[in-house]
């Protein structure tokens, strides 16, 4: 009996757990979509993979979409997306047919969709491209240059089109009327002769002066000073470009998060136009941290507290900190601190005051030093890529090498321009960068007149697209003018080896052996730094995947005992790998000497963001 039950039990659950196999792989196999063919007959390789990018059934197939509602779904919007695709590529005539297991998608009705779909077929005939025959737009502002494939015997795309009316507004925008619109069309397509004719009218409105600046979102920073760093130019005429500096003068600031100007819907009294300024503020304090490692010149650990609206005025305060050289093989560890207060929109809006004070301890083979410095100046933003800064600044530095204890007193006018066009600042791909400065100082105690003078130049270009090859290069260099090597103050001085110029060289191992039989007697040699230096840097970054990356580098640097004349070369050369983040990529470099007598083995270096 209990046998009986048993197998009475098992007949019950076996049959159960069939239905509910069979129930299982039917749910399976409506949910299936076994094929779908994308046919493109008459178009070329380019037209095809436009074609295919625009499809969203083959976006769904991508996605592992294959449940009849979703397969639906992206068989009705197959039409329109197609047809734009043609339109963009200048194809006005094309057929497209979307089968679904033999149905036209289009005439299924929404609510009786299938509930299964096995089969979908997509056919696109382009038919012939189409030229323009005619191709206005009217009245123009003067100066107004439309878009070159926009003209009579060029292929009829509708993205010209479109290009052509907004060029057209934004020609007569800038001529201060800020309600310019397209005001009517004539298009035409002739299908027998394959053009176009494109007409289009423009209706400018008014010449406009801007009028009151209304503020929103400012919880923390006084309205009045938010004004100035703007510098909206209320009753003057109306001009976008203005709108686009006022908001990148308050970006620039850091105060904010968000920044949004937006034009009033209608003309105020006295042909004038109202704008809107909604603000978000960012937190007012941001605390950050930094970690390098060289194997043969030690730790380096660095980090900066920020207050973004130190007075209520989008001022900011900096204080950073710097020990760098801990359990470094060569030397002693160096200590340095720098603060640094910038106050935007003073005395114009694209001028910012600023106040340093640094205080700096270097403990190297040649030498020890202590400096402190005090530096006043503006910095000028001339274009969205180049700025420039003047200051007046009073430095003390107090060395000692073999020849004892020196005391230099500088007053210094440092001026500087910086030229920065890369994509990516923390990782550049393409573009370029320069930085030139300018130092003439006043010397007293045993610092002599002079003039310190450095570069720094890179250029970055991208190969190919997605992970292709990034080649980047650097060039950078510096010279004293008018004091002697032992009347310039050691800060001035150059040397080379290291992270920052020449990897698999040991830091700053690179100077010039002076004779100074005037100071120390006969036979008296020291080793201290130069007075030129010219480095060189080449990398070929490649990408292994969303994250990864490999470097290819070498490294050489110069230092001369004057002015690029008698002095000595390295150079260091190597492998590295990247860890891109959100913050910079993590830089793992790997090495070694290559030419010189500075360095013996292998270098590693760790640290966050490019080299350069």
């Amino acid at each position: 009996m209990i046998v009986g039950i048993r197998n009475t039990a098992c007949r019950i659950g076996c049959r159960i757990g069939l239905a509910l196999l069979a129930l299982s792989l039917g749910l399976h196999a409506a949910a299936a979509l076994d094929r779908l063919d994308f046919r493109t007959p008459g178009a070329d390789k380019a037209l095809v993979e436009v074609l295919r990018q625009a499809s969203p059934l083959l976006a769904a197939q991508r996605d592992k979409l294959t449940e009849a509602q979703d397969i639906f779904a992206a068989a009705q919007a197959e039409y329109g997306r197609l047809l734009g695709a043609l339109y963009a590529e200048g194809y006005y005539s094309g057929v497209i047919r979307v089968a679904l297991d033999g149905r036209e998608a289009a005439d299924i009705a929404p609510l009786a969709a299938p509930d299964r779909i096995g089969t979908v077929i997509v056919t696109v005939e382009p038919g012939p491209r189409f030229l323009f025959v005619q191709a206005t737009v009217a009245p123009l502002a003067d100066g107004t240059r439309l878009p070159d494939r926009f003209a009579i015997g060029r292929i009829a795309r509708s993205g010209a089109m479109e290009q052509a009316v907004l060029a057209g507004i934004d020609g007569w925008r800038a001529a201060g009327h800020a309600k310019a619109a397209a005001s009517g069309q004539e298009v035409t397509a002739d299908h027998l002769a394959h053009t176009i004719s494109a007409r289009f009218a423009l209706a400018p409105g008014p010449r406009l002066r801007f009028g009151t600046l209304t503020i929103t979102g400012n919880d923390t920073v006084r309205e009045a000073r938010i004004r100035a760093i703007a510098g909206f130019p209320s009753g003057q005429q109306f001009d976008p470009a203005a709108l686009e500096r006022a908001a990148k003068r308050l970006r620039a600031t850091g105060t904010f998060k968000s920044v949004t100007l937006v034009e009033a819907e209608t003309i105020g009294p006295g042909d004038t136009l109202g704008v809107s300024l909604a603000l978000v503020e960012q937190p007012p304090r941001r605390l950050g941290f930094g970690a390098e490692l060289a194997s043969l010149d030690g730790l380096t650990l660095s980090g900066f507290w920020l207050h973004r609206n130190l007075l209520g005025g989008a001022e900011s305060l900096r204080l950073e900190g710097k020990v760098s050289g801990i359990g470094g093989a060569v030397s002693g560890a160096d200590a340095s601190f720098a603060l640094r207060f910038s106050r935007p929109g003073t005395p114009d809006p694209d001028t910012s005051a600023y106040l340093t004070v640094a205080v700096e301890h270097e403990d190297e083979v040649d030498f020890n030093a202590d400096r402190r410095a005090v530096t006043v100046g503006f910095s000028r933003a001339l274009s969205d890529r180049f700025s420039a800064e003047i200051g007046l600044s009073f430095a003390y530095e107090r060395s000692q090498d073999k020849l004892g204890t020196v005391n230099f007193s500088t007053l210094a006018l440092p001026l500087s321009v910086t030229w920065d066009r890369r994509d990516i600042v923390l990782n550049p791909t393409n573009g370029s960068f320069l930085k030139a400065g300018l130092t003439p100082f006043a010397g007293f105690n045993d610092a002599a007149n002079g003039a310190h003078l450095t570069f720094d130049g890179r250029i970055y270009r991208r190969l190919g697209s997605g992970d292709g090859l990034i080649l980047a290069a650097r060039v950078q260099g510096g010279a004293v003018f008018g004091a002697g090597l032992f009347e310039t103050p050691r800060d001035y001085l150059f040397y080379s080896g290291g992270g920052g110029t020449v990897r698999g060289q040991p830091y700053q191992s690179l100077g010039v052996v002076a004779s100074c039989a005037s100071l120390g007697g006969p036979g008296c040699v020291i080793d201290i730094g130069g007075q030129s230096f010219l480095g060189l840097s080449g990398e070929v970054r490649a990408g292994l995947g969303k994250n990864l990356g490999l470097v290819g580098f070498a490294d050489a640097g110069f230092i001369g005992q004057g002015l690029f004349t008698t002095g000595d070369w390295h150079a260091g050369a190597g492998l590295g790998l990247r860890y891109n983040t959100g913050i910079g990529p993590i830089r793992l470099d790997v090495a070694a000497p290559v030419g010189g007598t500075t360095g013996n083995g292998v270098q590693v270096y760790v640290g966050i963001g490019q080299a350069f």
